[in-house]
């Protein structure tokens, strides 16, 4: 996994755990929170695909001998 995609998933669970306590305090900035989780969690998809294309590029390109 790539280092930006792991620091992306830190990330991620990192706001998912501070949106439950914020909700959980009855505070509404729970929803930045839940807004920051989406986007790290996009980022990891990207991340993650983006090695996985890269990975198969070279791998079409490299001779299979």
């Amino acid at each position: 996994m790539p280092r930006l995609a792991l620091y992306a998933l830190v990330v991620c669970a990192l706001s998912v755990v501070a949106a439950v306590v914020a909700f959980v305090q009855g505070s509404l900035l729970g929803i930045v929170w839940v807004l920051l989780a989406g986007l790290t969690s996009n980022m990891t998809w990207y991340y993650v695909r983006r090695a996985k294309a890269e990975k198969q590029a070279k791998a079409a390109i490299a001779p299979t001998a």
